[in-house]
Parts: structure tokens; C-alpha cells; sequence
């Protein structure tokens, strides 16, 4: 089309007219928007002390909650064994026997002499009652009777090894006609009506864990509920970690000893006035919020407790009733207007 220069105004007005259909209004209900009239948009949060729970999980091994293992004495070939895994024992019943004629046992050689010290006690004894001989001689000779049982218990001990404490045995490591050496262990003996566990807390958690909090251990879909017994007041210097101790009641002897399970230690801190730390400013070595007062945002340095999970407790600088900022933070600046929004 051809356009004359008379044209040419018209036509230019023509264009002027013409909305810009590639252009959008702007949007008033940005954030960038907000900044004029009613001030930022904000979403905020009314505090209120509330009931605060936390919980973490570690991975341990749980125990009976008394375990004693027993080793040989000597060297030498298992003669019998009395007792099988899973069986009950009574403090001081042999489990393992030795041959009798062990040399370093000097087995028969301690019987022989303790049951010739206790006729010449008994002996003595009588004399000492009929004036036969002093006091002393008498108390010489009850001496040498105890020295020679006391050699006699532990040659017995060598080649019976006894049960040292009363429980289930857990454990043999040994079978009839094994040759052992001084030091191994044969057995062990627990006790499984409870269990326990050893953990390393980590110092960033060990605020969170108290005497006598509640606790659970998890093995294969099983359950036992149990609380915390011990807290170590001091960092284990070789595991950066401090210890602590849980217990289990392990009813029907559900669970075995000596398997790797999830404990979770929870704990409950009562009513507390605790925030988000996602709602809270670093600004050099302290933390800072935002609170909304007549509808202006008003900076307010605060000091905090212990931290809960994503939580962390508010000790100064904020009370209950107070509204805080939590959308929009990186742009609210202090004693700037601002909107709620929800």
C-alpha cells in the first residue's frame, strides 16, 4: 500500500491508539508490587508456647542386661560340654569340663592336700579344746587349711569352668575335643529378660537426650519399649561422642541378644516458646526476627536455647502474643510498612 505524506499524521495517530498486545499488566500481587500503598507482603506467625517433642534415631547393639563371658584358664582338650545354647544356668554350675589330669592344674595333687589339712584340723582342733596345744599352733594349722582349699578351688576352677552369673547361655565358641589356650573364651552368659544398648550421641544432639527419657528399640518388626538409664556428663575423647545407655524390657525374650537395632531416643521438653529457624535472621554472631507492630516491621535481636529438631527455643527478645515474619524476609527491611497476607 502506498501512504502519501499527507497520510503520514493519521496514520502515526492510528498507532498510538493501538494497545501493545505484547505487553501483560503488571502484577499487583507481587511482592515487588507490594512495596507501595499498603507496604510488603507478608504472611506472618502468632506465638504461643506449646508442648514441644523431638526424636532421633541411631543404629546399636543390643545386649542382655547382664552379660559375662568365661574363659580357660589352661591349656588343653574340652572334655564335655553340659549345656547348650538357649539353656538356663545358675550362677557357679560347670558348663565346660577339662580333663582332671591336666598338669598345670595340679589337680589331684590340691584335692589330696586339702583333705589331708582338714584331718589334721579337725585333729588339732580336738587338741586344742583338751589343752593338748596353744592357740597359736591351732590357728597356724587353720592357716594352712585355707591356703591349701583356696589352691584346691582354683584347680577346680581350671578344669570346671562354672557359670558366672545366672542367666541363658548366649553363646559356646567351642565343641568336645577342642584343643583351647589360656584366654579364649568358651561361653557366655546373659541375662535377656531386658536388653541394652550402648550409644555414641554426637555433641550437636547430646542437649536433646535426659535421664529417664523414653525409648524404643526396633529389630524386624518388633518393639520394645524402654528409656534412657545413663547419660555420660563428659565427651568421649576417641569417638568425639558422648555415651549413652538404654534399656529394654524384652518380654518372652523376643528379641535376641546381640543384634544391630534402630533405637530412637525421644524427648519431652514441655511447653516452650519455640520458632522455626527458617523464621529467624543471622546477622553476625546473633540471631534477629522480624515482628509486625501497627503494621510496621520492627527488628528485634533475640537469644536462643536449645535447638529441637527444625525448631530452636526463644529465651529473650520475643514473648507469647508476638506476630513475626515468615514470607518475606530476604526484602523486609526494619520500620518498613507491610501487609498480611495469608
Amino acid at each position: 500500500m502506498r501512504i502519501t505524506t499527507g497520510a503520514m499524521p493519521l496514520f502515526l495517530l492510528y498507532l498510538a491508539v493501538i494497545p501493545d498486545c505484547g505487553k501483560s499488566a503488571p502484577d499487583t500481587g507481587s511482592l515487588e508490587g507490594s512495596y507501595t500503598g499498603k507496604g510488603l507482603s507478608v504472611t506472618v506467625q502468632v506465638l504461643e508456647r506449646r508442648p514441644v517433642e523431638s526424636s532421633f534415631s541411631m543404629n546399636a547393639v543390643l545386649s542382655g542386661i547382664r552379660e559375662s563371658s568365661a574363659s580357660s584358664s589352661i591349656s588343653d582338650m574340652v572334655e564335655r560340654i553340659h549345656f547348650s545354647v538357649g539353656d538356663h544356668v545358675e550362677k557357679d554350675q560347670i558348663v565346660i569340663s577339662f580333663p582332671t589330669g591336666n598338669p598345670a592344674a595340679r589337680y589331684y595333687q590340691a584335692r589330696v592336700n586339702v583333705e589331708h589339712m582338714k584331718t589334721t584340723l579337725d585333729r588339732m582342733d580336738s587338741l586344742y579344746h583338751s589343752g593338748g596345744i596353744s592357740r597359736q599352733e591351732f590357728e597356724n594349722t587353720a592357716a594352712l587349711y585355707k591356703v591349701a582349699e583356696a589352691n584346691w578351688n582354683a584347680a577346680r576352677q581350671m578344669v570346671e569352668v562354672r557359670a558366672p552369673i545366672s542367666g541363658t547361655i548366649t553363646g559356646i565358641n567351642v565343641q568336645q575335643s577342642d584343643n583351647v589356650y589360656p584366654g579364649d573364651v568358651l561361653f557366655t552368659v546373659a541375662r535377656t529378660h531386658a536388653l541394652k544398648a550402648q550409644l555414641w550421641v554426637p555433641e550437636s544432639r547430646i542437649r536433646e537426650v535426659r535421664k529417664g527419657a523414653a525409648a524404643e528399640a526396633r529389630w524386624n518388626g518388633i518393639v520394645l519399649k524402654g528409656s534412657v538409664s545413663q547419660v555420660d556428663l563428659s565427651l568421649n575423647t576417641r569417638r568425639q561422642a558422648f555415651g549413652v545407655t538404654c534399656i529394654f524390657t524384652n518380654e518372652g525374650h523376643a528379641v535376641p541378644s546381640g543384634i544391630n537395632a534402630e533405637i530412637t531416643i525421644f524427648s519431652h521438653y514441655g511447653e516452650l516458646l519455640a520458632v522455626d529457624r527458617k523464621n529467624l535472621v543471622r546477622e553476625g554472631g546473633t540471631y534477629v526476627a522480624y515482628k509486625v507492630v501497627d503494621g510496621t516491621a520492627v527488628k528485634q535481636t533475640v537469644s536462643t536455647g536449645r535447638p529441637i529438631d527444625l525448631k530452636i527455643e526463644i529465651l529473650q527478645g520475643l514473648s507469647e502474643g508476638d506476630t513475626i515474619i515468615t514470607g518475606g524476609l530476604t526484602l523486609v527491611e526494619d520500620g518498613q510498612p507491610v501487609r498480611i497476607v495469608k
